[in-house]
Formats: C-alpha cells, sequence, structure tokens
C-alpha cells in the first residue's frame, strides 16, 4: 500500500473522523479518567507536530503528533484506522515523529498508552521504547503504560 506522511491541520473533517474514532476506541477500554486525549485546539499548538498519513487517492488512513516541552517530547493521538493496519503505516508515521523530534533539537520522546494496546505497545518496544514510570503530569494508573526512547545527540 502506498501513502504518503504530512504535516496537516488537524481541524480537517476526515481528520476529525480519524481522532473520533481513536477517542472512541479509547473509551471502549478505558474509563474516562485513563483516557489523555489531546483535545483538537491543544492539536493546533505551535509546539505541536501533527501528522496525516494518506493513500494515493488522499483518503486519511493514520493520524499522529508529537508534542515538545523543553525537556521532552510527548507522543500523542497515534491511530490507524483498522482496514489499514498491518501495512506498515504506525511504523512509517512513528519514523517521521521521531525525525521531527529530533529535528527540533530533542533527545527523548515520551509517551503514555493503555494496557489493553497490545498492538501500540508491541510497536514501541520494537521501536525501541522502554517501561518508566509517569511523567510530566500523569500519576500512577494500573491501565496504563509510560514509555520512552532516548536518541543520541549530535556533536555540535
Amino acid at each position: 500500500m502506498q501513502f504518503q506522511i504530512a504535516l496537516e491541520d488537524p481541524a480537517k473533517p476526515d481528520v476529525i473522523a480519524l481522532l473520533e474514532a481513536g477517542d472512541a476506541y479509547g473509551a471502549s477500554l478505558y474509563p474516562a479518567e485513563s483516557n489523555h486525549f489531546l483535545p483538537l485546539e491543544a492539536l493546533r499548538a505551535p509546539n505541536v507536530r501533527f501528522v496525516v498519513a494518506r493513500d494515493g487517492q488522499g483518503t486519511a488512513l493514520a493520524t499522529g503528533a508529537v508534542a515538545l516541552s523543553d525537556d521532552f517530547a510527548e507522543l500523542k493521538r497515534m491511530w490507524v484506522v483498522p482496514e489499514a493496519r498491518g501495512k506498515g503505516i504506525s511504523k512509517a508515521v512513528l519514523a517521521d515523529l521521531e525525525a521531527r523530534v529530533i529535528e527540533a533539537g530533542q533527545s527523548l520522546l515520551r509517551l503514555e498508552t493503555g494496557i489493553d494496546n497490545h498492538e501500540a505497545l508491541a510497536l514501541y518496544e520494537r521501536q525501541g521504547f522502554a517501561r518508566r514510570g509517569p511523567f510530566g503530569d500523569y500519576r500512577e494508573d494500573p491501565l496504563s503504560v509510560f514509555m520512552e526512547k532516548q536518541f543520541g545527540v549530535a556533536a555540535a
């Protein structure tokens, strides 16, 4: 399957539909207090890089974002439509976002996901993420898994 990944405004109607599908999936697995969705307006903030993967016909297949802070970047809103899974899209979106983190001068990417997101956990582990404790504003939650990946820092 051919697809392209690019920065996009998350407020496009077809992208909102993907975000809502991801929200619904999360809500089907976890109570509201264990879902940490970054809302639409926050996805449009200057410190956020939001990408969409689209097929050759322009259909939105996947989303992903990184929120940059002073100390680290956080992976947010990774979602691939079910019919496009297993085709390498999530790995490509993650690689694209990692490149944007490095380009922004960050060396640490963190994330929070749920214990029942087995495919996501497997992807993150295959891509070099290690489990860790809560970070930032997160608190211990038996339904959450916290992970991070350190990138090498280029010599100045």
